[in-house]
């Protein structure tokens, strides 16, 4: 029998460490070994007790959690999942974390999410970041920022829809610069807590060739316009008229997400039918999988990123075992296949 998941905690919050700990402790599979008020104390925990997964604290004394974790990733990389409750800066920090190497970002319990909701997308993201043993660095090069093509972009009937978990954000960072300015419309769900997706459309606008940002309700469906569903909403396309439109809605938490990829990709199969294209990237969990078999039975042409590039093949796996996939690929292959079937089937 393998031995339980070592988890190492650091928060200077007392409460923190013995809410996380209990939670912790109530599952079979996993224990905290160490739990520390601050990086100095975590660090000796880290070295004594070589823990599969640490849980780390942004906003701290003595040394703040990304300092520490950029020294941490440096020189003794390991799963990282930040647990915080960041504050006005949230995103710029959340955004930040997962460049030096972190795993996810969780928001402690609050007006999004309640205490039950919490634990169990955390004792999710534990088990799986365990497995984790490559820690790519989301990188956004701010000298090469690309211009916007201003010029009236043809408009398509298709639609391509975009889901991702854990890693998701070096898959679409990835995935999207490599895309032309004469994209069709794009549709993302990446799962983050409220307040982050609007940053990470922001950087992502700057090096993308066109525009990335986050969805509104009623925002129109359009050429040359990539829209990431807001953290803490689900994201659905429905067809008025001529045209698409979006809604954002609240709607229950589906395989503990919200934003969920399995609402978008059952709306695109209902309303985008044959004109859709799927991708399902990086990720824990079997959010999205149903729905991406419901869009290729309606006639969309599917992708999953294949299990070497991907950081967790989660979500890839489950779509590919329920037969909803057209083609498994690398992910530096996923941008071209997209736009090589959308000039096929113009």
């Amino acid at each position: 029998m393998m031995g339980k998941i070592k988890v190492v905690i650091i928060d200077d919050s007392s409460l923190v460490r013995k809410v996380l700990t209990e939670t912790i402790g109530s599952t079979n599979d996993m224990e905290v070994v160490g739990a520390a008020p601050n990086p100095y104390i975590g660090r000796d925990m880290i070295v004594k007790f070589k823990p599969d997964v640490l849980l780390l604290d942004i906003e701290m004394p003595k040394m703040d959690g990304l300092t520490f974790l950029e020294k941490l990733m440096t020189h003794y990389p390991m799963p990282v999942i930040v647990v915080s409750s960041l504050g006005e800066n949230g995103g710029e920090v959340a955004l930040r974390a997962l460049e030096l190497g972190a795993l996810e970002v969780i928001k402690k319990p609050g007006a999004s999410y309640a205490i039950k909701d919490m634990k169990e997308q955390l004792i999710d993201r534990i088990r799986i970041a365990s497995k984790v043993k490559n820690f790519p660095k989301l990188k956004f090069d701010k000298n090469n920022l690309k211009k916007k093509n201003k010029a009236m972009i043809r408009t398509t009937n298709k639609v391509v829809a975009i889901g991702a978990s854990t890693g998701g954000t070096i898959a679409l960072t990835e995935l999207l610069s490599k895309l032309p300015a004469n994209i069709p419309p794009i549709l993302i769900v990446q799962h983050m807590p409220e307040g982050f997706t609007n940053k990470f459309a922001e950087r992502l606008n700057t090096i993308c060739k066109f525009e990335v940002k986050e969805a509104q309700n009623g925002d129109y469906v359009i050429s040359g316009r990539a829209l990431i569903a807001p953290g803490n909403k689900h994201m659905t396309i429905k067809r008025e008229g001529a045209n698409y439109l979006i809604e954002i809605n609240n709607g229950p938490l589906i395989f503990h997400q919200r934003p969920s990829v399995e609402v978008l990709f059952y709306s695109m199969a209902q309303f985008v039918g044959k004109n859709a294209v799927g991708a399902i990237l990086t990720g824990m969990g079997k959010d999205g999988a149903k729905g991406i078999l419901e869009m290729k039975k309606n006639g969309a042409y599917t992708i999953a990123q294949d299990e070497k590039s991907c950081i967790v093949f989660g979500m890839p796996k489950e779509a590919i075992s329920l037969g909803g996939i057209d083609d498994i690929l690398p992910l530096s292959d996923i941008p071209f296949a997209i736009m090589k079937y959308i000039e096929k089937n113009k």
